[in-house]
């Protein structure tokens, strides 16, 4: 199944001072991402936002600004949460694609915010997808306190207590409590 991506500027599109875009990410574009890519880290989103689009020569300059609500898994606990997001983002589309040779696959600070577009459409929908990624926390928690699963019982430590007992030899680690230093 295809799906049509909504957000395909029209390089011929973009006036002299700009172009501005509001941005509604609902669920229909989430639902639609999730169809694509069914492994994606998060649920229940909901993202605004704007984007501004400035040709400079054969350049685009593409700022914007995004902010919403992501659902995401707890690391610790597997509970799902709903936490805030909010990002600002400037990126540089310069004409490509670009044969890269093994000398250039090593980024540098300046590459970071630089991308190529082909042909006369600029794809915003995937920007706008990479900026959103960027945005989730290498390892999102529902709370800092948050106590987790019993690694024995598999009880979430945050609404009950478990019954389990630690033996003194259970510890992988506990050999070197015999060590002297």
């Amino acid at each position: 199944m295809t799906t049509k991506k909504t957000l395909q500027i029209a390089i011929n599109s973009i006036p002299g001072i700009g172009k501005d875009l509001s941005l509604d990410l609902g669920k229909e574009w989430f639902a639609r991402w999730r169809a694509e890519d069914p492994n994606l880290e998060f649920s229940g989103a909901a993202i605004t936002g704007s984007a501004h689009l400035a040709r400079h020569g054969r350049d685009i300059l593409v700022r914007g600004h995004l902010s919403g609500r992501l659902g995401l898994i707890c690391g610790r606990c597997l509970e799902g949460f709903s936490t805030p997001v909010e990002t600002d983002f400037d990126l540089l589309l310069m004409p490509g694609p670009q044969d890269l040779g093994p000398e250039d696959e090593e980024l540098s600070a300046a590459d970071l915010d630089l991308d190529f577009y082909s042909g006369e459409v600029v794809d915003l929908e995937s920007i706008l997808r990479e900026q959103i990624i960027l945005m989730l926390p290498l390892k999102p928690l529902c709370a800092e306190t948050c106590k987790g699963l019993c690694p024995r019982c598999g009880a979430n430590l945050n609404r009950e207590t478990c019954n389990c007992t630690v033996q003194q030899g259970d510890s992988p680690l506990a050999g070197l409590a015999k060590l002297k230093v």
